[in-house]
């Protein structure tokens, strides 16, 4: 099929190069032509497994960049709607959807063909239907059904591993209000042939992504509060308590005689909170929605405020060891991806916890394999040096902070034995193995 995606940003270049594996004929327009051109070029504009060979793949053969919205809606059968949507303080901010709309329905206006819109950005239940449609009606002249169809398709990938997850899907949502719309849908996806498709109306469909987010970012408060509860007791480590909870079967269910432990217990593990463009956005995003319609959000309120506050942990382990004084310590940070597999910095827990350092009057090495270019577009201080690698991040330092849990890493007991350190280690992430090292503490234990 010819499909136009607008939007080149995450979720816009990760569906359209994966579309365009499967054969579709792909063009993904963005206004940033500095963007635009970079991906003509051949260069992926973001970090992630996976992207540089698809584009490499099919660059020019099924997949081109483009600035040109209208010329691209001419000629494509489908449109997707994959901008971004972010939170202002109040609620998501549809300036870019009502834009995209808006110049959807001006090309329309000049296409005879039928033609799906199909919105992929995440936005709150009725966005499609009560803000998308009517503006791409108007400046289109007209009606849904006639010329013209749409449809809500959420998107459920994970940074650092989005290329797997559209790949090998585990569901497809296609929301429509008419079997045709569906059916183009589902056109789309024919190639995903041994996956689940579910069917519904557009205000569920947008539904369903809050609520799998919501649900995802509860599972980490309530890890971390369980591992706070943990701290305050000699000899109880909370890491060996959701070990205990992961092999309920209810959890870990045993299929053909042995547990299968399913994505979900990587959400229940205790640590320095959840960051990202998705998780603390959409939770912001649905309270909000939820206040609006008089609902009061309790639970996910609390799962908020235990986020915002989990960073502030480490600060409290290292006040408790040093007694409130930090002054010109110096800190080795390794990683400041909010997440391993990715160089995002929105929402890290490290920009919180290093900025308390230098409040301190702290000194920060800090060291992240990906994610230090778009670090110091944040973290500017004569406090902060970066460093090249973990042994010039470490080689100095007398605290070693470990906020993100990259798979080099795990080297770090080896790596400090032969420069013969002897730093407090404090595990942000709770994957070291507390034994290998002489001075340890983490999250969720004393």
């Amino acid at each position: 099929m010819k499909i136009s995606i607008i939007g080149a940003g995450y979720v816009g270049l990760v569906t359209g190069l994966c579309l365009a594996e499967k054969k579709h004929d792909i063009i993904c327009v963005d206004n940033n032509k500095t963007k635009v051109k970079k991906i003509n070029n051949g260069k992926t504009i973001i970090h992630e497994e996976g992207l540089d060979a698809l584009l490499s793949r099919n660059l020019n053969i099924n997949f081109r960049a483009s600035s040109n919205l209208h010329r691209a809606v001419l000629k494509t059968d489908v449109t997707i709607i994959a901008v971004g949507t972010p939170f202002n303080g109040k609620s998501i901010d549809l300036t870019y959807v009502k834009n995209v709309s808006k110049s959807i329905g001006q090309a329309l206006y000049h296409k005879k063909d039928y033609h799906l819109v199909v919105v992929k950005s995440t936005v709150t239940p009725g966005t499609t239907d009560d803000i998308v449609l009517p503006i791409v009606e108007k400046y289109s002249k007209m009606k849904v059904g006639e010329k013209f169809g749409i449809g809500m398709n959420p998107e459920f990938l994970r940074e650092g591993s989005a290329v797997k997850d559209f790949m090998n899907p585990d569901r497809i949502v296609i929301g429509s209000n008419d079997k045709f719309s569906a059916g183009v849908i589902k056109k789309i996806y024919k190639p995903f042939t041994k996956t689940e498709m579910l069917l519904t109306n557009n205000k569920t469909a947008e539904m369903i992504k809050y609520a799998n987010n919501t649900l995802l970012a509860t599972l980490i408060s309530f890890s971390n509060e369980i591992g706070n509860l943990c701290a305050t007791q000699k000899n109880v480590d909370s890491l060996d308590v959701m070990k205990g909870v992961h092999l309920d079967n209810r959890i870990t269910p045993i299929i053909n005689s042995k547990k299968i432990s399913p994505g979900i217990i990587s959400y229940l593990s205790a640590g320095c909170g959840f960051g990202g463009s998705c998780f603390p956005k959409d939770l912001s995003a649905i309270i909000s929605f939820g206040k609006k319609k008089k609902q009061k959000m309790q639970l996910l309120n609390a799962v908020q405020d235990v986020n915002q506050s989990q960073p502030m942990k480490i600060i409290e382990i290292l006040n408790r060891s040093y007694k409130n004084n930090l002054k010109e310590k110096n800190i080795a940070v390794l990683g400041l991806a909010f997440k391993e597999g990715t160089d995002d910095m929105r929402e890290s827990p490290s920009i919180a916890i290093i900025n308390k350092f230098i409040e301190y009057k702290a000194n920060v090495i800090a060291y992240d394999p990906v994610a230090q270019m778009e670090a110091k577009k944040i973290l500017e201080s004569k406090r902060i040096v970066y460093a090249k690698s973990i042994v010039s991040a470490v080689k100095s330092a007398e605290i070693i902070v470990v906020l993100t849990a990259w798979p080099e890493f795990k080297n770090l007991h080896n790596i400090i034995n032969n420069l013969q350190l002897e730093p407090l280690i404090v595990d942000g992430r709770r994957f070291l193995n507390k034994k290998n090292f002489q001075k340890y503490i983490g999250i969720g234990i004393t």
